[in-house]
């Protein structure tokens, strides 16, 4: 069992995907923050703009 337990600590053949999947959540993260800091400043922007256009 020992034996085992050593062999699974010194196998570092899974610590690539683990670093790949945090990566991919750190990316995600700030994707998901930036595209909703952008959209609502750009839903304003638009709205803005819009009311101009339909103003007279």
């Amino acid at each position: 069992m020992t034996e085992l337990v050593w062999k699974m600590w010194k196998d570092d053949k899974g610590e690539d995907v683990a670093e790949y999947a945090l990566m991919l959540a750190v990316i995600l993260v700030v994707v998901i923050g930036a595209v909703r800091l952008i959209g609502t400043n750009a839903s304003n922007i638009f709205n803005a703009a819009s009311d101009q256009l339909t103003t007279p």
